[in-house]
């Protein structure tokens, strides 16, 4: 499904999964997409986002808020961490060694999952761009299909922001389908 992303769609994917590691989480979802797309500039979503007020660290803040209230910890994946090294796998080393060969950043583990509702989002985001009639993903048509998929905690954090979703969805059609009801 990812080739038929956008170049700009794909560094909001992978903006997601970077910030699910630097909030320490071991899983990506709705929160983190939306993350990605309000920290990939110069995108249709992150201009549509941007006119409604939605930016990267108001985003950030409302994300780390509202999952420390829903006791959701931020582990950076210390239960795969710890099962490793108790047969003898030092995940750290492993990554001092790849930084050290590959650069900073090279080795990040565990590499987080996507969520019910993440996964349900990035499908909403293919019928989205079907349904306009285009053939490559855009973070215009992420951003549709968080929106349409009605669920998961980066709607929450919209919410929070005080952005409609309806205006959100609004204003990206208006971008690129003018014409579409």
């Amino acid at each position: 499904m990812f080739e038929f992303f956008t170049e700009c769609a794909r560094r909001a994917v992978v903006a997601s999964q970077d910030e699910a590691i630097a909030l320490g989480h071991d899983f990506i979802g709705t929160e983190h997409i939306l993350l990605g797309l309000a920290a990939t500039e110069d995108s249709t979503a992150w201009e549509v986002l941007t006119a409604q007020g939605v930016v990267l660290e108001r985003v950030r803040e409302e994300t780390v808020r509202l999952l420390e209230a829903a006791g959701v910890p931020s582990t950076g994946g210390q239960p795969a961490k710890d099962a490793l090294a108790s047969i003898g796998i030092n995940v750290e080393e492993i990554k001092r060694q790849a930084d050290s060969s590959f650069g900073p950043g090279a080795f990040q583990y565990p590499r987080p999952a996507y969520t019910a509702h993440a996964k349900k989002a990035l499908e909403c985001t293919l019928r989205e761009a079907k349904a306009l009639g285009h053939d490559r993903f855009g973070t215009e048509h992420v951003l549709l299909g968080l929106l349409a998929a009605g669920e998961g905690r980066g709607l929450d954090v919209l919410a929070a922001m005080g952005a409609d979703p309806s205006g959100l969805r609004a204003a990206v059609l208006a971008q690129v389908a003018p014409n579409h009801p």
